[in-house]
């Protein structure tokens, strides 16, 4: 009886919470699966197969309540520089089937406090480089451009003062005006929809909005345009029969492609700080406070990429806007995100011929909007105010991976970002306090809290600049720690004092162990 009253409990749970908060995250994760997988360069049914995976299995395994996984725009620069650079997308799924190893490897070796160590300043700027490029990937789209230069030569031209008008034939020539009206039109209900007076509109997310005006912009213009002068814009492919697409990664290569080593231990590395930097905004949406385990979702989104790789589809991560957009909708579960996941399947398997009338345009406009989230001016302007150390890392972050690609970007970042808390450290290791009594110099160095061997120079220095005739007291009451290398040091300079006729006392220093070792 116990048991059947639970699964009535949970049934009647998923009918009146989960279930339509499935159907909202729904609605939102279809046009981002079409649209990321469209900015990384890989087949578009590559996104949707990875959002089924996050949500039909990774929703299983992880012990996230609301959580939801599928492709991330934080991991399109990896996955589309990789694509290019293998020329291979069987290939390149090998490096996604890695990923998810190395992934679960370190669930296993407990590393999901591993978003920790990173500072704010370079997940901030990782994050605003991410949005950067987003932006600049769908530009082209958003205006219907039908030549692959666009930012190498085409937009570039048109500051060519020799043949200006030209130029500008040309580029206008080569772009498309419904494309430039659904990307408008899209960016201004994306826009309407983050005000008040909206409310009401959002049961149905903006997203879903996009799609639907964009589809029956370009169909409407498709029949007005009887001249047949308008291009239609660029329609979204998916195949009748997503399964007989399929590509598969190549097996017989895992083991001798060294090359696929690199990009594999990327992906994991920033799919695996996003889902932990996901997981912990998400479990402080939680209104029953529950608490996501790391290392097990870790294990889970492994698995969940090596699934991808098996089965042609690109990486995953647990994805912000997904389980923003479930707290919302009043999810309660992990059914909530499997139930997204069915409704992705079942789209890709009975209407495939209505998501092919989606314009490329609506998704860029989505993306578009998703990479000005991410690189808000607001958001350098807030650094800026926070100060040298925080916005010099930001920013180097920033043009660092502009300039090179993500992990480099990222660990030139933390290396900025190491040396001002080095230097921080530098100049709060101890305070002088100097006074004169009749005429006698006392002098009292106070130490902070933690001192080690880094300390050690700057402290050297401060006490070399003490008189002779002086009385000197080493103030280590407040301390913690003291390194050993800077207690023999303070031994050294105690024992040289009396030849220099100085008074020096210790407070809350222990020197015993040297001293009795140098006897």
């Amino acid at each position: 009886m116990a048991l059947k009253r639970k699964a009535r409990y949970y049934r009647l749970l998923w009918l009146k919470h989960d279930l339509p908060a499935g159907l909202s995250v729904f609605l939102v994760a279809l046009p981002l699966c079409l649209g990321i997988a469209l900015a990384s360069g890989a087949p578009l049914y590559a996104g949707i197969i990875s959002g089924v995976i996050g949500g039909m299995v990774v929703s299983l395994i992880s012990g996230s309540a609301l959580g939801v996984s599928g492709p991330a725009a934080g991991l399109t620069t990896i996955v589309a520089a990789s694509i290019i650079s293998f020329g291979d997308y069987h290939l390149f799924l090998l490096t996604v089937i890695l990923a998810g190893v190395f992934q679960i490897v370190l669930g296993i070796l407990k590393m999901g406090s591993i978003a920790n160590y990173f500072p704010a300043a370079v997940i901030r700027g990782m994050l605003a480089a991410i949005g950067i490029m987003l932006i600049s990937k769908q530009i082209p789209l958003a205006i219907g451009y039908n030549l692959p230069n666009f930012w190498s030569s085409g937009f570039l031209q048109l500051f060519d003062i020799q043949d200006l008008h030209g130029h500008f034939e040309d580029f206008s020539h080569n772009t498309t005006r419904v494309s430039i009206l659904i990307t408008l039109v899209s960016i201004t209900i994306l826009i309407l929809f983050k005000q008040s007076f909206a409310k009401k509109a959002k049961l149905i997310p903006p997203q879903l909005w996009v799609v639907l005006a964009g589809v029956i912009l370009n169909e409407l213009f498709g029949k007005l345009d009887l001249s047949g002068e308008l291009r239609a814009a660029p329609l979204v492919n998916i195949p009748q029969n997503i399964f007989a697409e399929i590509q598969f990664p190549d097996l017989s290569q895992l083991f001798t492609r060294t090359d696929i080593i690199l990009p594999a231990v990327t992906i994991a590395l920033l799919a695996s700080l996003e889902t932990l930097l996901c997981a912990e905004a998400i479990d402080k949406l939680d209104k029953q406070n529950r608490i996501t385990p790391v290392n097990r979702e870790l294990i889970a989104q492994g698995i969940g990429n090596m699934l991808c790789g098996m089965l042609g589809a690109i990486p995953m991560t647990a994805v912000i806007v997904r389980g923003a957009a479930n707290v919302d909708a009043g999810g309660r579960t992990r059914l909530a995100s499997f139930t997204h996941g069915v409704f992705l399947l079942l789209t890709v398997i009975t209407i495939p011929f209505l998501l092919n009338k989606i314009p490329f345009a609506a998704l860029a406009a989505i993306l578009l909007m998703t990479g000005y989230n991410l690189a808000k001016p607001k958001l350098f302007k807030m650094m800026w105010k926070q100060g040298w150390t925080q916005f010099f890392p930001f920013i180097i972050t920033i043009i660092s991976i502009l300039l090179s690609d993500l992990l480099i970007g990222v660990c030139i970042g933390l290396t900025i970002s190491i040396y001002f808390i080095i230097r921080n450290n530098f100049r709060s290791e101890f305070q002088v306090e100097h006074t004169t009594q009749h005429i006698t110099d006392y002098y009292t160095i106070r130490l902070s809290t933690h001192v080690n061997f880094l300390n050690k120079v700057k402290l050297r220095e401060a006490l070399e600049k003490v008189p002779e005739y002086s009385v000197l007291t080493i103030d280590g009451t407040r301390c913690s720690f003291i390194d050993q290398d800077v207690k023999e040091m303070l031994h050294e300079y105690s024992t040289r004092a009396k030849s220099r006729h100085m008074e020096v006392h210790l407070q809350g220093i222990n020197l015993g162990e040297i001293t009795k070792a140098d006897h």
